[in-house]
């Protein structure tokens, strides 16, 4: 079975996330905290735990020999040839904040690489989706090719990350040589942002301590329109941590040594 087998499959499983979401946005829903006293406020929702179970439901009955990694309910058969990599709202904060910057991401990983990625905005209507060799926009203003700009340098980049705050101190100030260069820089998006970078709309995302299931979908949005997505050390991007992606190679070689000096 070939990559392309999976699409109509993807689609189904953003549909049926996206109508179990829906009805929970922007409603007085309750909202537990993941983390640990002392540490960052990471929310979870009833609409982050019911979208999962869905979308893992539909993996299992479809796909039973496949792997499944997801941010609310964990790790199955991580070893399989196909792994799907679920993270049912990506953007929680901006979710119970009534924003809608959130989506769902859904990945394919085929013996560890990620292979296909979508990312679906259900409130607005919008699919980003890629496989590295091309990405694709469907929504309201209908559907097209994704190809990232080209920027030569930072001084006439726009650059993009969720907040600094979530940074630690030396990440920030690292953060904070490229932000000094670039022409514009703003805050907020989580994976809307690297969206907007497939788009061509932006040109830097920089993150940290990312999971898996934040970047893995996309990837493959990325690199299929064109652009660069590594950790801030050059190297692959699928296992989180620190990320930066660049719609030109030279804005992201430019922002590596920012952030490495």
């Amino acid at each position: 079975m070939t990559v392309i087998d999976f699409t109509a499959f993807i689609g189904r499983l953003a549909t049926s996330a996206g109508e179990t979401i829906l009805p929970m946005f922007r409603t007085a829903l309750a909202i537990d905290n993941k983390s640990t006293p002392g540490h960052e406020f990471d929310p979870v929702t009833e609409a982050d735990r019911a979208a999962e179970a869905v979308m893992r439901r539909m993996i299992k009955e479809t796909f039973p020999q496949h792997g499944i990694v997801g941010e609310e309910f964990g790790t199955e058969n991580p070893d399989a040839e196909y792994v799907w990599v679920l993270d049912p709202i990506d953007g929680t904060k901006s979710f119970i904040a009534g924003f809608p910057i959130w989506g769902t991401l859904i990945a394919l990983l085929h013996r560890g690489t990620p292979v296909y990625g979508m990312m679906h905005q259900p409130f607005i209507g919008e699919r980003f989706s890629g496989d590295s060799q091309s990405a694709s926009y469907r929504g309201p203003s209908g559907e097209r090719s994704l190809a990232v700009r080209r920027c030569a340098l930072l001084q006439d980049a726009t650059t993009y990350t969720t907040s600094p705050l979530l940074m630690n101190a030396d990440d920030r100030a690292a953060y904070g040589r490229v932000e000094h260069e670039v022409r514009l820089s703003r805050y907020g998006g989580d994976c809307y942002a690297y969206c907007m970078l497939a788009a061509g709309n932006l040109d830097l995302v920089i993150e940290t301590e990312l999971k898996p299931y934040d970047v893995a979908a996309l990837i493959p949005i990325v690199t299929g329109a064109g652009g660069i997505i590594t950790t801030w050390e050059g190297g692959p991007a699928q296992n989180g941590g620190r990320i930066i992606a660049a719609g030109d190679p030279r804005i992201h070689q430019a922002a590596m040594k920012l952030l490495a000096s």
